[in-house]
């Protein structure tokens, strides 16, 4: 455990999950911060309730053959500074807190989720200004996490397809998906779904949380990320304002909720299985206030 402490960039692939959760600890104790935490809003309420996520090295992409529309192929990232991330998407409560204090307004048109389903329908000027919000609130810098931020938080040191590992379960996200990928059964069980998709966002926090205690990064809603550019990175002739939203929804099958899996999205697109999800930045100093 001690090499673990001393590893100033540790390739998290290669650590195990006991050394991942010690990495994670050790790096909330050098950041000053509880694990979890949450910050203090200056009206008194809570902000969203946060995981300390490690700086470390991971292989970013897809490595197998078959990859969707403008997946990277694998490649080594380094995460040089530890960060704050949501454990859960923003919901519809935390984001009508923001709404109540600011004024936002709703389009009655649309369609909108309630208490802690994961807000939806929310463009990408709305995000950004309760990000604002909450920077204001708490004094700290809250945005979209990056697109490798965010899979590195996802994968959380698996380098399966999946953090749970090369299959996805009903009973570990929330997709559109009937069978389970990567397991096929033979005989009349062949024509009977594996389980019922929930066909609409459902509370967060209902399935497992990955090994960094992360829930949903597969599955309910898609999350946005502060990537924006061209629809597919690798083809810069396609023109267009998009940005990168990341781990599936409850209306794609789990294919689609694969940590290397990318979604690009039109700049003022709005869904019913899109949301987002908060990062918070941390830089450590020896008199860095003690986060809740």
């Amino acid at each position: 455990m001690n090499a673990t402490i001393e590893l100033q960039a540790p390739f998290v692939h290669d650590l195990s999950p006991a050394q991942l959760r010690a990495l994670q600890e050790d790096g909330a104790r050098q950041c000053g911060v509880s694990q979890p935490f949450h910050d203090t809003l200056r009206d008194g309420g809570n902000g969203p309730e946060l995981a300390l996520i490690p700086a470390g090295t991971f292989t970013q992409g897809n490595p197998e053959a078959k990859r969707e529309f403008g997946e990277f192929t694998p490649r080594q990232v380094s995460i040089e500074q530890a960060f704050g991330i949501g454990r859960f998407c923003v919901t519809a409560d935390e984001f009508q807190h923001y709404a109540e204090a600011c004024g936002h307004v709703w389009p009655e048109h649309l369609v909108r989720t309630e208490g802690s389903q994961p807000v939806t329908n929310v463009s990408r000027e709305d995000a950004n200004a309760y990000l604002a919000w909450l920077s204001e609130q708490t004094g700290q810098t809250y945005r979209l996490p990056t697109e490798a931020e965010w899979e590195y938080a996802a994968r959380a040191g698996s380098a399966t397809r999946y953090c749970f590992g090369d299959d996805l379960g009903c009973s570990e996200a929330n997709t559109g998906s009937f069978q389970i990928v990567g397991r096929s059964v033979a005989g009349w069980r062949r024509f009977l779904p594996f389980c019922a998709p929930m066909n609409q966002a459902i509370d967060v926090g209902l399935y497992p949380a990955n090994l960094w205690g992360l829930h949903d990064m597969h599955g309910n809603v898609w999350d946005s990320t502060l990537w924006e550019g061209p629809a597919d990175p690798n083809s810069p002739g396609k023109t267009g304002r998009w940005y990168v939203t990341k781990g599936g929804s409850w209306f794609e099958s789990a294919w689609h909720s694969r940590s290397a899996a990318r979604k690009p999205r039109w700049y003022d697109e709005l869904d019913v299985n899109l949301g987002f999800r908060v990062l918070r930045e941390i830089e450590w100093t020896a008199d860095s206030p003690q986060a809740t």
